[in-house]
């Protein structure tokens, strides 16, 4: 049966998730999406996931069905494909929920690898490839509403629609562009990747902007403190910046203040919470001031970009767009800015060897390029037959 015309069915109770299961069973594939909120818990809380396959889409109410076992194993039954669209949080969510996905084909990626840009909405991909104009207006909808009205379970359904459509056009254009093993080697990056969230309440801190500038023994205290609001936030299921900010927790860190009162006088900090968090957050700022020097937290210190090297990333850059148009691909998947810097900076020895540009597919395609940039054997030049900016041997 077409996809366009499936049968569309609800699932909100155990035994209707065991019947859809064994069904799912049978494919070789499935399109999955997940609709979930987030703004008002710790962790995104998982609303409905929509699955299909070549005859059927189905939505599962998440609230509904107390556990997901079933469904969660074949989410990673390595015999069927699993077709999503950005997935990463989709990835996130069901880390959450205790699973993973694999095998996995992302349209998104592999829209990027084959021309169509960098971060392609759903929408804006069936647009191009189908020519079908989606209704977005439930974008921003309130999925943990019950029960869900006609127009959700439409925007809901529609988003795995076209997936298999895609993914067939998608997994073409990649075999013709001999890309199938690069787009592999970008899933399983995004399979890794997923995974980060999952990482140790211990390396949280590293995620607060400006950590890095603190002197040694503030990053120490900053680090118990992110622990203890990883922790509080879990308890009390709210999101972390809830709890406290970042630039507050940072301030905090700064500062180093050993007594309550000493934290009353904080500017930022509100007298509720040092109230409710005052005797808590003193303990994990004595457990920072305590810790040995040797096991403190290190932050490589990045160099300063020269003219000189600012002005080499900017040919390079030049070069990589050229590489990126002749191969009809995003050149922001290839190498970002700070990557080229980096390049620069280390004349594309030392560190950049460690860059993506100098790994995998994305070194064959570009990365020896620049090198040879580098090196002087090649030259960015504008060809006046063909009105193109092109890379000439020297």
């Amino acid at each position: 049966m077409s996809q366009k015309h499936a049968s569309t069915l609800y699932i909100e109770d155990e035994a209707g998730l065991k019947v859809l299961c064994e069904r799912l069973r049978q494919s070789d594939r499935l399109a999955i999406d997940t609709e979930f909120m987030g703004e008002d818990s710790y962790a995104p809380r998982l609303e409905i996931i929509q699955v299909a396959t070549d005859d059927l889409i189905a939505i599962v109410d998440r609230r509904a069905v107390p556990g997901l076992g079933g469904f969660l194993e074949l989410l990673t039954d390595p015999n069927i494909l699993k077709i999503v669209h950005a997935g990463r949080q989709d990835l996130e969510i069901f880390s959450v929920e205790g699973g993973s996905i694999s095998p996995v084909f992302d349209t998104q990626v592999a829209s990027a690898m084959v021309g169509y840009g960098t971060q392609i909405g759903y929408g804006q991909l069936v647009l191009q490839v189908m020519g079908v104009s989606l209704d977005k207006t439930e974008t921003f909808t309130n999925w943990a509403q019950r029960p869900l009205t006609a127009e959700q379970l439409d925007y809901a359904h529609e988003d795995v629609r076209y997936l298999f459509e895609l993914h067939a056009h998608l997994r073409d254009r990649l075999k013709a562009l001999g890309r199938v093993e690069w787009a592999e080697e970008e899933f399983q990056r995004l399979q890794a990747v997923s995974g980060e969230e999952a990482r140790a309440p211990q390396l949280r801190y590293q995620r607060i902007r400006g950590w890095e500038g603190l002197r040694p023994r503030a990053r120490g205290v900053l680090r118990e403190l992110a622990v203890w609001r990883e922790h509080e936030a879990q308890k009390r299921d709210r999101p972390r910046g809830r709890v406290l900010r970042d630039d507050i927790l940072l301030e905090i860190a700064r500062r180093g203040p050993t007594t309550v009162e000493g934290l009353r006088s904080l500017r930022g900090v509100q007298p509720s919470q040092v109230d409710k968090y005052g005797e808590s957050l003193v303990t994990a700022i004595q457990r920072g001031l305590s810790v040995p020097e040797r096991e403190l937290p290190r932050a490589e210190k990045r160099k300063r970009v020269d003219p000189e090297s600012a002005g080499l990333a900017d040919l390079l850059g030049t070069a990589l767009k050229v590489r990126a148009i002749e191969a009809s691909i995003s050149p922001q998947l290839l190498a970002s800015s700070a990557d080229l810097e980096i390049f620069a900076l280390e004349r594309g020895g030392g560190e950049a060897e460690k860059l993506p540009i100098l790994q995998g597919w994305r070194r064959a395609l570009a990365g020896e390029h620049l090198r040879q940039v580098m090196e002087g054997k090649l030259t960015v030049g504008y060809d006046p037959e063909t009105g193109q900016v092109k890379l000439f041997g020297r």
